[in-house]
This record gives structure tokens, C-alpha cells and sequence, in this order.
């Protein structure tokens, strides 16, 4: 009992906190045209860090911030092209040598429509003082970031693509002094921009193994530009999820949470130069072991408990798929009808059920404590790319007081609202929490959405009174109608009388 009520206490703080975040319902705000962000800081030492790695780009800056004006600043900006900001997401920032520093608010703000360039704003937890230093930590990620090149390849000849980029990090503050590191897939690494060195380094970059460096650089102004493209073997599926509908249905009398996955998903990488052989592909899967970039399979780890799983397509049920199930795993392993390959679309929805006892608490107060994962999807070695992302949380039929907090960062979440969902036996309908989210990652598997709300029992008892009521007024009515006279009488009757 003492569990449940500091449980309760911690959740109503999240959920706070996570009221005032959703009230803003897309983390973007509006600046005028006219502005420019203030020279108050300096970046005196940085590190840039570019992974290929996966089908999406991700980037740690690793900045050390001095703060060069006479008052305290709290408000750190961050530019981006107006193409770059529309595909970006997961936008994390932490203080590097305090790991209890924060938390940090970063969102994206929008000064003029029609400019190029926008603006990534990072409010501190508090001012930093004039002359001080803080070491920031700000990773993000930038989906459909790569072009094939060559466009269209064989399908048995291997994949390279191109990524462009600054050897210097786009910057609204003077740089004192930084270097960019490129981790790649492989070691391929066949074309890549060399630039003079400095120092006694004679060329930049330096190449060791898998990894590029360019740098260390000296001071460079605000707004330095200076453009990598770099081209490497990337042998696997580009997978790209255009959209995902992700429901979460509770239910309280049948003990059960049912989840249901929708996805569009595409492949980005190279399109085949010719038509699709299938005795090549069946050649290619025996001699070069399965070492391909067309998507051939997608692996679902799931909860502990899952059971009854589906799978299926526009065609119909899908029996290429194997489920298996015990007391440490759950794992859903599925083949699409043909391999895919770039350009190539294979939409498909698959759902499970498990234990409500799994994700539903019940707090000291009365109220339910639901925690399940915002993202689960498939987990894949070359890594997942998720566009828009629309997350529907399906509650019992007259759920109110729905709060919810979610380690999702707040940057990607673009709305939040709570809407009626109408299905079978329902009179009001139910209440359904409807997140959508964009451009998110694998890397945000299994991030925790919680969700609290209140489920009177007059509301608990509603359906069965519905249903009850519903069967006694059909017997009556069949009752009714069955003694109803129909036949006419006879002659003789109507003469006796």
C-alpha cells in the first residue's frame, strides 16, 4: 500500500509536467522576420560526431559553451537549412559533466517561412553566468538523408550511397576550435572530399579504419560552411516507415491490452536496373549467404507474455511468419510475400494480444497507471527510419482525468489529443489518447508512454447494464409479439357472437 501511494505521488508529477508539455501540442514557435540570434556565446571547443552507420544520420555535437556577454543567457540556437529541420528529429541535449543537469527544452523556432535557414532553440535548466563554461551534449537525427549512387544496380551487385554534410558545424557562434568524425558501415569507403591540412597533417581526412576525421580545425566565424560528400558500401535494406498506426486497446473485463501495428513501409535505397529474376535471387541467397540490399525479413521482439499474433497485407493472411513464446521472450519473425528492393512499397499490419496484469496498475487513489512502449517495430541491424508515427491509446468506455508522460522527445512530438473512438456495444464511445509523433528511430524502442486516467465503476458497469437491458427488452419485445392475434376469426365465431 505504501508502494502504491509513492508510485501515485511520483506519476502525478510526471504527469504535470507532461499536461504543460501537451498543451503546446507541437514543440515549434514563432519569431519575427527581422531576427537574428544574439552573439552572447562562443563555442570554445567542439566535436562533431556523423554516423552512416544505419539508414538514418545521426549526429552528436559535443560543445563546450562560453557564455561572452556581461548578462546571464539561457537560450542557445542551433541552425538548420529549411529542408534539414522538416526531416529532423529526436532532438536530445544533456549537460556532459552532470548527468542530473536539466532538464533541457530544445524546440524548433520558425522566424521567417520563405528563409532557408531555421533555427533549433535550447533553453538551459538556468542562466549561465557571464564567463562561464557549460559542456553540452546534442544528439539528433536526420531521416531520408542518403541518394543511391548509382540510382539503379543489378540485384546481385552491392549498394553505395552518398551522404553531403559540413566539415565545419553549421553555427550562429564564432568556433574556436573543432573536428568532425564519420563512422561508416565498412570500411568502402571509395570516394570522399579531401581537403588541405594543417598542422602536420598535410590532407584532411584522416582515414583509420571505419572512421573519417576531419580536423582539428582552428577558429572559424559564425556561419562557416565548407561541403563533404562522402560515398560508401551500404549492403543492406534503406528502410524507410512512411507511416506507422500503432493502437493500444484496453480492456478491463476481458483483462487483456491489444496492440495492432500499421505500417507503410518503403525501401529507400537503389531501384534494380532490370526486371526482377527470381532464380537470380534464389542463386544469391545460397552463394552469397543471405548478404543483400533487399529486405527480406523483419524481426519484432515483444513483450514477455505475448500470444496470438497476425499478420497481414493487402492480399490477406500472410503465413510466412514464425512466432515463438516462453518465460524469457517473445519474438515475431516475418517475410514479406517478395523481397524488396529500392523503390519497392510493402504496406502490412500485424497485432498481438497480452495480459493487461503486464502494463495496467492500480493506484492507492483509485485511478489506473497504464505503462506500455510509444515505439516497438521491428529491431534490424542496418536499423528503422520512422516518418509520422500516429500512436492511439483506446481506453474503456467513460475513461476520464487521461494524463500522460512519455520519454519520447518532446521535439518530436507534434500533437496530443484526447478524441471519442466508437466500435461495437459502445453508447458514448471510448476515450482514445491520439499522439502522432515525426521522424523518429529504432534507437526509440521501447520508450515508455504512461498513461493515468480514472474509470468510475458507474462507467465500469454501463456495458453490462446496456447488455443486460438490451437482452430484456428483446425477450419482452419477442414475448409481445408472440401473443399478438393475427389469424382472422372464423363464421362461426363471429355468428356466436
Amino acid at each position: 500500500m505504501k508502494t502504491s501511494a509513492v508510485f501515485s505521488a511520483v506519476f502525478s508529477l510526471l504527469s504535470l509536467a507532461s499536461a504543460a508539455s501537451s498543451d503546446k501540442g507541437s514543440s515549434k514557435s514563432t519569431l519575427p522576420s527581422t531576427f537574428k540570434p544574439p552573439q552572447v556565446f562562443k563555442n570554445a571547443n567542439l566535436v562533431h560526431v556523423v554516423s552512416v552507420e544505419k539508414n538514418y544520420v545521426k549526429e552528436n555535437i559535443n560543445v563546450v559553451v562560453e557564455n561572452i556577454d556581461k548578462k546571464p543567457q539561457n537560450e542557445y540556437y542551433l541552425p538548420f537549412t529549411a529542408d534539414q529541420i522538416f526531416r529532423l528529429g529526436g532532438v536530445e541535449v544533456k549537460d556532459r559533466k552532470d548527468t542530473n543537469a536539466g532538464p533541457f527544452v530544445a524546440e524548433n523556432v520558425e522566424f521567417d517561412s520563405e528563409s532557408d535557414t531555421q533555427y533549433l532553440r535550447i533553453r538551459l535548466p538556468k542562466p549561465l553566468a557571464p564567463g562561464a563554461q557549460q559542456t553540452l551534449g546534442i544528439s539528433y537525427y536526420i531521416l531520408k538523408a542518403y541518394s543511391p549512387l548509382p540510382a539503379a544496380i543489378k540485384q546481385e551487385e552491392a549498394q553505395f550511397l552518398t551522404y553531403t554534410f559540413s566539415a565545419y558545424v553549421p553555427s550562429v557562434y564564432t568556433t574556436s576550435k573543432q573536428k568532425t568524425e564519420v563512422k561508416f558501415p565498412s570500411a568502402n569507403i571509395p570516394d570522399y572530399t579531401k581537403l588541405p591540412g594543417s598542422g602536420d597533417i598535410n590532407e584532411f581526412p584522416q582515414k583509420q579504419g571505419t572512421k573519417l576525421t576531419y580536423g582539428p580545425f582552428g577558429e572559424k566565424p559564425a556561419g562557416a560552411y565548407e561541403p563533404i560528400r562522402v560515398r560508401f558500401e551500404f549492403n543492406r535494406p534503406v528502410t524507410h516507415v512512411a507511416r506507422l498506426e500503432r493502437d493500444i486497446e484496453v480492456s478491463h473485463w476481458g483483462g487483456n491490452v491489444a496492440f495492432e501495428e500499421r505500417y507503410t513501409l518503403y525501401h529507400r535505397g537503389a531501384n534494380l536496373s532490370s526486371l526482377f529474376n527470381r532464380v537470380k535471387w534464389q542463386q544469391s541467397q545460397y552463394y552469397q549467404q543471405g548478404n543483400t540490399h533487399a529486405l527480406k525479413e523483419l524481426k519484432f521482439p515483444l513483450r514477455v507474455g505475448s500470444v496470438d499474433p497476425y499478420y497481414t497485407d493487402v492480399i490477406g493472411n500472410v503465413s510466412t511468419s514464425r512466432f515463438r513464446s516462453n518465460k524469457r521472450e517473445a519474438s515475431l519473425e516475418i517475410k514479406p510475400r517478395y523481397p524488396v528492393f529500392g523503390g519497392w512499397k510493402y504496406p502490412f499490419t500485424i497485432g498481438w494480444n497480452s495480459d493487461a496484469k503486464n502494463f495496467l496498475r492500480k493506484t492507492a487513489a483509485g485511478g489506473f497507471v497504464l505503462n506500455v512502449p510509444f515505439l516497438e517495430g521491428p529491431k534490424q541491424n542496418e536499423g528503422v527510419e520512422y516518418e509520422q508515427v500516429e500512436v492511439r491509446v483506446i481506453l474503456p468506455e467513460g475513461a476520464e482525468n487521461v494524463k500522460y508522460v512519455t520519454s519520447i522527445p518532446t521535439q518530436s512530438i507534434s500533437s496530443a489529443d484526447v478524441e471519442i473512438h466508437k466500435t461495437f456495444l459502445d453508447t458514448i464511445g471510448r476515450t482514445a489518447l491520439v499522439i502522432k509523433a515525426r521522424n523518429l528511430v529504432d534507437d526509440f524502442r521501447d520508450r515508455e508512454l504512461v498513461v493515468s486516467y480514472d474509470y468510475p465503476l458507474s462507467a465500469s458497469l454501463r456495458k453490462p447494464f446496456i447488455v443486460f437491458s438490451s437482452a430484456i427488452a428483446f425477450f419482452v419485445a419477442v414475448w409481445l409479439v408472440g401473443n399478438i392475434e393475427l389469424k382472422f376469426a372464423s363464421g362461426a365465431t363471429v355468428a356466436k357472437k
